[in-house]
């Protein structure tokens, strides 16, 4: 977004359909991912977390300003991290790599959410979308959905402290785990830096749209069953 509005490329009522997105993410979202930590670090065994205040969709216990500010700047961003003890669960590992997949997952149910509501408006409401206010609509829905799918592919870069690196860790050595998490800022760092010069934006993409494709066909599935 910050880009768009850099060069120029953009035009008011897009600009602001964006925004508006943007604001669903950080406010209802962003806290749904990390409940979906929490609540699924409670089920495996970390009954503790429930103590400590994360266990809830309140977007005030889990909104990171400087992750929402970058989510509404560059279209990717984060919430506070989810406080789990990893000892609490019967195999730590798996525990943490399940607990950390759900996130991401999260992200990928509420895309589809925005899939069926598109697909709704598509099949039944067609005259609405071409009006003014329905492309207004579809702007918001299509930035919402995208936004979403980016959001669960870069959270799955398997790169502390990102939910990815917890699925990789399942196949590392303690060594292994241990080095990356001694170096978790440096190697975050560094990911910005390559996405900024666009060295991995190209796979980011390839993931984003191939989970977008799918996504797609299967929310409109029923209704392409439904009206035929």
């Amino acid at each position: 977004m910050l880009f768009q509005l850099l060069r120029g490329n953009f035009d008011f009522a897009s600009i602001v359909a964006e925004i508006l997105a943007v604001l669903l993410i950080v406010f209802l979202i962003l806290p749904f991912h990390e409940w979906a930590h929490a609540f699924t670090a409670s089920l495996l065994g970390d009954k503790a977390i429930k103590y400590r205040g994360r266990l809830s969709l309140n977007p005030l216990s889990h909104i990171d300003p400087l992750g929402a500010l970058c989510l509404l700047l560059f279209g990717f961003g984060w919430a506070k991290p989810v406080p789990i003890d990893p000892r609490n669960f019967k195999n730590p590992k798996l525990g943490m790599a399940i607990t950390a997949i759900m996130g991401p997952i999260a992200n990928l149910v509420a895309a589809f959410v925005g899939l069926l509501i598109y697909n709704a408006l598509f099949y039944f409401a067609f005259g609405f979308l071409v009006t003014d206010i329905g492309g207004f609509v579809r702007t918001f829905l299509s930035f919402y959905i995208s936004c979403n799918i980016g959001l669960a592919v870069f959270n799955l870069i398997p790169i502390p402290p990102l939910d990815g690196s917890k699925v990789l860790f399942l196949f590392l050595p303690d060594k292994a785990v241990n080095f990356f998490y001694r170096y978790q800022q440096i190697f975050f760092i560094a990911i910005f830096v390559l996405i900024y010069l666009g060295v991995i934006s190209p796979v980011l993409n390839w993931a984003t749209n191939g989970i977008l494709d799918g996504l797609s066909w299967l929310s409109s599935l029923p209704f392409r069953l439904f009206v035929h």
